[in-house]
């Protein structure tokens, strides 16, 4: 039997499925296999590393510091994006909150990352490495179309995960996950709609049409993918757990308060649900 977990991403609203990996990881669940996309796996590697609150800590710390966020870093032409990268991915986890290279090395398991490749448009899954003092594949799931820049892998053009699969769900399941517990970030009653921002996608990505088309899309693939997620979890094929209300909180919250409260939603659906999830990963369900 194997065990997963998938997190979606949302920027800084993935504080709710941190409070939920924290609450799982003092309730002793660990899976063997954990994917995420954007914020989702860049705060779940501290699930990982067996570090709680530590992303709580960073958002609740840095959220009001220009360093870590703001339009200023977007317009350095040695940073272009809205994050300071250096801050944000190598000066927080290597000085300020120290991330636990050690302990998320000796995790047992396989822990990947999604990422859009803007040739083909579509996800590329890829293996997190387990002592990158810069978060470089971090750093490209969470590339923001339009609020970071375009990196490059092995010669491949990459933006956010989150274009190409958002809830990779599937590709767990294809991993030979067959007990899966996959966390939004969004309410279940959420209805993605298309950005308003195509005009700028249009002409930023132009070399990039396949990109483009998976931008055009993107909002009726997610809800398609919500759907048919939500269909396996009435089979009993898959847990869920989401958000019933994301308290107002943006994608860039600036706002400490509204963060500890969204982690806490999270932490607590994690406590209410433990026995429910242990037994479904021990295959001792029902």
């Amino acid at each position: 039997m194997k065990t997963g977990i998938v997190l979606e991403g949302g920027a800084l609203r993935a504080i709710f499925s941190s409070g939920v990996c924290d609450g799982l990881l003092e309730g002793g669940i660990m899976p063997d296999y954990l994917i995420g996309v954007s914020a989702g796996i860049a705060y779940g590697v501290s699930y990982l590393s067996q570090q709680p609150r530590r992303n709580l800590e960073v958002v609740t710390t840095y959220a009001q510091d220009r360093r870590y966020m703001g339009i200023n870093n977007l317009a350095d032409k040695n940073n272009r994006s809205y994050f300071g990268l250096k801050f944000a991915y190598d000066t927080i986890p290597n000085e300020l909150i120290p991330f636990d290279y050690d302990t998320f090395a000796a995790y047992p398991g396989q822990v990947e990352a999604v990422v859009t490749n803007l040739n083909t448009g579509k996800a590329d899954y890829m293996e997190v490495p387990r002592r990158d003092r810069h978060s470089l594949l971090l750093q490209v799931t969470c590339a923001m179309p339009l609020m970071f820049p375009i990196y490059h892998i092995n010669g491949q053009p990459y933006l956010d995960g989150g274009v190409g699969d958002s809830i990779p769900w599937r590709h767990a399941l294809e991993q030979g996950c067959d007990r899966l517990l996959v966390v939004l970030t969004r309410p279940r009653s959420y209805v993605r709609k298309p950005t308003g921002m195509m005009h700028l996608i249009r002409k930023t990505y132009r070399k990039y049409p396949n990109f483009v088309a998976a931008m055009e899309h993107r909002a009726e693939e997610y809800n398609k993918d919500r759907e048919a997620l939500f269909e396996k979890e009435r089979k009993g094929e898959v847990l869920v757990i989401a958000p019933d209300s994301t308290l107002g909180v943006a994608r860039i919250e600036r706002n400490p308060d509204k963060l500890r409260l969204l982690w806490a939603k999270g932490y607590q659906a994690a406590v209410d649900r433990l026995d429910e999830i242990r037994a479904y990963f021990s295959g001792s369900e029902g």
